[in-house]
């Protein structure tokens, strides 16, 4: 009778596994630098996020006057609570994080392609629902951290021609950050979304599956098939304790960011966006907010949501950057992108200042129309350079202008989270 049981347990198993894998999977696709088992690492973190997330609603008030106590009783009162919180919060910013290099990989080994522009699209829709599902629950320890944050946040929506400031009331429920604010974050931090993105993973999941799984190169030999259990399931849990080892790590080393109880009469200085929307918030210090916070956003969503449809020379190969050609470029242009994005921050800091400088112009020409000229040349420019330096093609040319502009993206990133300090002057971090 024992026998019989422990016979059973593996099959069932199995069986709950082929729900989510084959029964069998190409050798060469589990290979962990393929994906690096970026796309399971989000779905555990997701997990996660529901679980501590859960934990958590039992003691949270949603309310301005208990939120934030509600906070301290969580840490000071209840065992293990700031541990919870500390799981929850890091498992979030892992999970921007884990989700944008997902992309990355995808988009650097050519699986945005047909036939898969679909499931590229499902994905730029779930990073921004994870980025959303981030930015929702920044408020609700109703500190001067998440207060201050949200409304610098929100304040960039009235840069949005003709709708922009009815846009940021309906968002926030009024002209400034308050309780109807708070209760609405926290039904879509809690309900909403997790509901949205539990749907969208599972069906990203069943096209990846749909789509015969991860892309590899072509061969003319044979695919080497292996059982899914134990060859990938064993890898999968290796990564899954390690992320987990982590997190708890973090945790329990670094606490949840908790400021004093938000003041609406006394704002922070400097007064910072969230540290996945510091990208935007820096380039609102060198152009019109127009341009800043509205077009070059909107433009680049649009453009990177329709790379997949671009008409290529050749389908996807599976291949890490394309070619060994597609990798130097690619090297090259994160080298120019860390240097050109800073010698423009600086240039434009300490020495040219076109709204001054063309004082008699509009400032949406003096800065806005101009600068994003000289930036949209200097790209021009470089392509034509790399183009012809690497003989690329129009994929491995695509390649390299994301590879530029996400680059850039990221080191203004870096510029305003580490070193914009008191008035949001340039400065080091060790003087912040």
């Amino acid at each position: 009778m024992i026998n019989q049981i422990t016979e059973k347990k593996p099959k069932a198993f199995s069986n709950i596994l082929l729900h989510l894998h084959p029964a069998a999977v190409s050798e060469e696709s589990i290979s962990f630098t393929r994906t690096f088992g970026l796309g399971g690492m989000a779905a555990l973190l997701i997990v996660i996020q529901f679980i501590t997330g859960i934990l958590l609603r039992f003691y949270y008030e949603p309310f301005p006057q208990k939120a934030y106590d509600s906070i301290l009783i969580l840490h000071n009162n209840v065992l293990f609570g700031q541990l919870v919180r500390n799981i929850h919060h890091w498992s979030g910013v892992f999970l921007v994080l884990i989700v944008f290099l997902h992309l990355l990989r995808v988009f650097l080994t050519g699986a945005y392609q047909s036939p898969r522009q679909v499931n590229w699209i499902i994905g730029l829709i779930l990073f921004a629902l994870v980025i959303f599902s981030n930015f929702t629950g920044y408020l609700l320890p109703w500190d001067q951290l998440a207060y201050w944050a949200v409304t610098v946040s929100t304040s960039i929506l009235q840069y949005i021609p003709l709708v922009g400031n009815s846009l940021r009331e309906f968002v926030i429920l009024g002209t400034e950050v308050n309780a109807e604010t708070l209760i609405v974050f926290y039904t879509f931090h809690t309900a909403v979304l997790p509901i949205l993105i539990l749907l969208l993973m599972a069906y990203h999941f069943w096209r990846v599956r749909k789509s015969c799984g991860v892309i590899i190169p072509r061969s003319e030999l044979p695919k080497t098939m292996v059982p899914t259990y134990p060859n990938l399931v064993y890898k999968e849990g290796v990564v899954a304790l390690t992320l987990i080892a982590l997190i708890l790590v973090f945790a329990v080393f670094f606490n949840a960011p908790l400021l004093e109880r938000a003041n609406p009469s006394f704002s922070l200085n400097p007064t910072k966006a969230p540290w996945y929307f510091a990208g935007i918030q820096e380039l609102l210090m060198h152009f019109h907010p127009f341009f800043a916070g509205f077009l070059i956003p909107l433009t680049l969503i649009i453009l990177i949501a329709f790379i997949p449809f671009l008409k290529y020379e050749q389908s996807p190969t599976g291949i890490w950057f394309v070619s060994d050609k597609g990798k130097k470029s690619a090297k090259l242009s994160v080298v120019f992108a860390v240097a050109i994005t800073i010698f423009l921050v600086l240039l434009n800091e300490y020495l040219i200042n076109f709204e001054m400088l063309l004082s008699w112009l509009s400032p949406v020409i003096s800065n806005g129309i101009i600068p994003l000229l000289i930036v949209l040349g200097i790209i021009w420019i470089y392509s034509k350079y790399i183009t012809k330096k690497f003989k690329l093609s129009f994929s491995e040319l695509v390649q390299s202008i994301f590879v530029l502009i996400i680059t850039s993206f990221v080191v203004l990133t870096l510029i305003n989270i580490f070193f914009r300090g008191t008035n949001m002057q340039l400065t080091f971090p060790w003087n912040l």
